[in-house]
């Protein structure tokens, strides 16, 4: 079995993207399906696609609704790496921009004036992101040119904005009804918020981890030392938000959890330090979802993070992350809130993917099972 694919650059992140006509022709679970073709189980993910890290374990699966008011709609899948399961609790904000990138090239939506409007919608959340993509001239340029922070080489601009954004999942921003909440996890209380907007999100304060907030660079070998008890905050989380019955049902990649101070130091930069775990581990730039989750939750009297960023009506917010700064911004239009941020995206490869025969032949087992 062949299966077509796009690999595709969205923000920091790679994944790869198929339509879903193209995966039902495999017959298969996308349970069983996905890891397979991914490699995992795996660290290296060698007999497979998978990049092998959080960043590059991901698949974007999309088709054209017969909703008008919707060009896109597309389903984010996390792979995992060690273990072979997929979750799809969220939504990957960064792979997010491929898709309107990828409705232009295929022919799904044409390009209308210097800025082509695409409407898109997340099915794992039932979040509508209106994605802009840079057409001058009514067309992609012929070089892409634009560049971001966390990427060397440049890419086609594709500007975000999650529409409506609080409580796509757990149908509060506020999951807990509070700004600040207080969770027991290694001995010790910890002081967070935690924020559903884009993604369900829980702040923890860099001082009580002990971290230097005059030392942004050091952060990471601090955070690697913490990182079990940081794990046994998620999952507590997880529980309060709504989100899971017990802390070990808590799915890997929600809420993710945001490490959050004050930008001290002789290179101040941006207006709080961030630093957010995936799938267990220090992100290397900052998951896109997250970033609406902090934004939103800056505008929020009382929440960790506004008692750093004192912002509660500024249209930007600047976000320092281990790529670099982000800036996230948002306005009103026509009666909704838009929450947003500019990436970049570029198609890397087309390709045709294989199924391995041996799965062809456990699919094949179990539909004759079906039918006896």
């Amino acid at each position: 079995m062949k299966i077509e694919a796009e690999w595709m650059r969205g923000g920091t992140s790679k994944c790869w993207v198929f339509e879903t006509e193209h995966l039902d022709q495999a017959n298969a679970s996308l349970d069983d399906l996905l890891p397979r073709l991914f490699g995992s189980p795996d660290s290296r993910q060698i007999d497979g696609v998978g990049g092998a890290t959080s960043t590059t374990s991901k698949a974007m699966i999309l088709s054209r609704p017969a909703d008008q008011e919707v060009d896109v709609d597309f389903t984010f899948a996390q792979v995992g790496i060690e273990e072979a399961s997929v979750d799809w609790g969220s939504n990957c904000g960064n792979c997010s921009a491929v898709v309107g990138l990828y409705a232009i090239e295929k022919g799904w939506v044409v390009p209308d004036g210097d800025s082509t409007r695409i409407v898109t919608r997340n099915t794992n959340t039932g979040q509508v992101i209106i994605q802009r993509v840079s057409t001058p001239a009514g067309a992609l340029p012929i070089v892409p040119d634009a560049q971001m922070p966390g990427v060397v080489f440049p890419g086609y601009r594709v500007g975000l904005g999650f529409e409506n954004p609080a409580g796509k999942t757990t149908g509060k921003m506020l999951p807990t009804g509070s700004e600040i909440d207080t969770i027991h996890a290694g001995g010790t209380r910890w002081t967070v918020s935690m924020v559903d907007a884009g993604a369900p999100v829980v702040m923890v304060r860099a001082e009580e981890l002990g971290l230097d907030t005059a030392r942004y660079e050091a952060w990471k070998a601090g955070v690697e030392l913490q990182l079990d008890t940081l794990e046994q905050i998620r999952r507590q989380a997880a529980v309060l938000m709504g989100m899971a019955a017990t802390p070990a049902e808590a799915a890997r990649a929600v809420p993710k959890l945001a490490i959050v101070g004050s930008p001290e130091g002789p290179e101040d930069v941006g207006d709080v330090n961030v630093m957010m775990l995936s799938m267990g581990k220090p992100h290397p730039a900052l998951a896109i979802t997250g970033s609406i989750a902090l934004t939103l939750a800056a505008r929020t009297p009382g929440t960790v993070l506004n008692a750093i960023t004192g912002t509660t009506e500024e249209s930007v917010l600047k976000l320092r992350t281990p790529a670099g700064v982000l800036e996230t911004w948002s306005e009103e239009q026509d009666g909704s809130l838009l929450v947003g941020v500019d990436r970049t995206a570029r198609t890397i490869a087309t390709s045709i993917i294989y199924l391995p025969e041996t799965l062809g032949n456990v699919v094949e087992a179990s539909l004759a099972t079906a039918t006896q």
